[in-house]
């Protein structure tokens, strides 16, 4: 399997060789079809020009002007009417010229080869050294026709400049592919951290060290990545937290049942022991009732898929419901609850609220010495619900609505509590786009306030 470095390095290389291809196929079409006629004036100009000099030139002369020609950079070809012909300048690889083409130049017609030559893709017709390449021109010396054929002498004008080209683009390709795979593996480094940490979390060791101080995309990726390992080692801190609270809250009562069970097996145990012993089993059956039917709850509640069932509830007829099936363990305690509302009608799921109600005024009265006062109160689609009871500190109302957090039960005298009442409160308040708010103090009271 190929590595990613491996991979982006071929990719660039291929990406390079298919652009300098590319580059190179598009230039030459613009020679072909865009500078070959420009040339080819150029080159049709100068052949008239040595034309006309060999014309006036006396005849003695030709001979040493067109060497001067072909070292000055042209290749020239001269053919008479004979049949003769003479070459000046670097030899064609290729000097072969149809002879219909030398008859029409002879009698008087201009050639234009460089236009005529075939349309290569990989070949540039600049470089083309072959006789058909060229300009051939009709030429009168002393009462004789002559055909001229002349092109610039690539090889000899550049040569020199084509070698330094030629090391110029191996020494480019040669150190693109140096830095390119310098770059790549630095690119590649952070992307290989990546793939360390993301192995180590599988593994379940969160705690991950990613020095990465990019301030790019790998960088922020490597920034979300380590955000995402702190958020995922603190939700397994909480569910190895969860699973301990639930295992130590299912093991009391367990741990409860098996002792009374195995003291009912006594012989020598009276008929008021046997009750009690009995009691204490039921007790602590409806406490393991109570803990799996609010984990029941919870889950349902934290998938929040069609959990909400919204429709028009009357506030102040369900609080009453509800302070009317707690009024028992009110009077238990010589609780006073006052009621302060009015009709206030909001969209919700009535079950759900019933067990927010249900909760928090259960909570009043276990938290309210005996004799004390509970305050329900409507206000701007407010509901408050106050006590007088123990009150809470700082730290404590921070954690309140954490699963299974429970304050201090020595103060509360209250064994059954699982500390997940408080938890699902919230939790339904927020799937009802509802805000919660509480205000204690310590030995004064507590104060909740819903507000849809």
């Amino acid at each position: 399997m190929r590595s990613f470095y491996v991979r982006m390095l071929l990719i660039t290389f291929a990406v390079m060789i298919l652009s300098s291809l590319l580059a190179f196929t598009l230039a030459n079409g613009y020679y072909q079809f865009v500078l070959q006629e420009q040339n080819e004036e150029k080159i049709e100009q100068t052949a008239r020009d040595v034309a006309q000099f060999l014309t006036d030139l006396p005849s003695t002369y030709h001979e040493d002007y067109l060497i001067h020609v072909g070292e000055l950079g042209y290749q020239v070809t001269l053919l008479q009417e004979s049949g003769f012909s003479s070459h000046y300048g670097t030899p064609y690889r290729d000097a072969s010229i149809p002879s219909d083409v030398i008859a029409e130049v002879l009698e008087g017609t201009v050639y234009r080869g460089i236009t005529a030559q075939e349309f290569e893709w990989f070949v540039t017709g600049f470089f083309n050294n072959v006789a058909t390449n060229t300009i051939g021109v009709p030429v009168q010396i002393e009462g004789e026709n002559y055909a001229l054929f002349m092109r610039p002498d690539v090889e000899q004008n550049l040569g020199e400049f084509r070698s330094f080209l030629a090391i110029l683009l191996v020494l480019t390709l040669l150190f693109s592919f140096l830095f390119i795979a310098i770059a790549a593996k630095r690119i590649v480094k952070p992307v290989v951290s990546l793939t360390e940490a993301t192995k180590q979390i599988s593994e379940g060791e969160f705690h991950v060290d990613l020095n990465v101080r990019r301030q790019d995309e790998i960088g922020q990726l490597a920034k979300h990545f380590k955000s995402m390992s702190k958020e995922l080692g603190q939700l397994d801190a909480m569910r190895q937290e969860f699973v301990s609270n639930v295992s130590h809250e299912i093991q009391s009562p367990l741990a409860t049942i098996s002792a009374t069970s195995h003291a009912l097996q006594a012989n020598d145990i009276s008929d008021k022991e046997r009750v009690t012993y009995s009691e204490l089993i039921e007790k602590e059956s409806l406490r393991l009732s109570s803990l799996s039917k609010q984990l029941l709850t919870l889950a349902s509640l934290d998938q929040e898929t069609d959990v909400v069932n919204k429709e028009t509830i009357n506030l102040e007829e369900q609080i009453k419901g509800v302070v009317r099936s707690l009024i028992y363990q009110a009077q238990q305690k010589d609780i006073y609850i006052q009621l302060d509302t009015m009709p206030c009608a909001v969209t919700g799921d009535p079950l759900l609220l019933h067990q927010v109600w249900e909760n928090l005024i259960f909570n009043a009265i276990k938290f309210t010495p005996t004799g004390g006062t509970i305050h329900i109160t409507f206000k701007d689609r407010q509901v408050l619900i106050q006590d007088n009871g123990v009150g809470m500190t700082e730290h404590q109302i921070k954690r309140i609505y954490e699963r299974f957090y429970k304050v201090d039960e020595a103060r509360t005298h209250d064994q059954n509590s699982t500390g997940l009442g408080l938890s699902i409160v919230k939790k339904i308040v927020d799937l009802h786009d509802a805000e919660i708010n509480v205000t204690s103090t310590v030995g004064i009271g507590t104060t909740f306030t819903i507000t849809f």
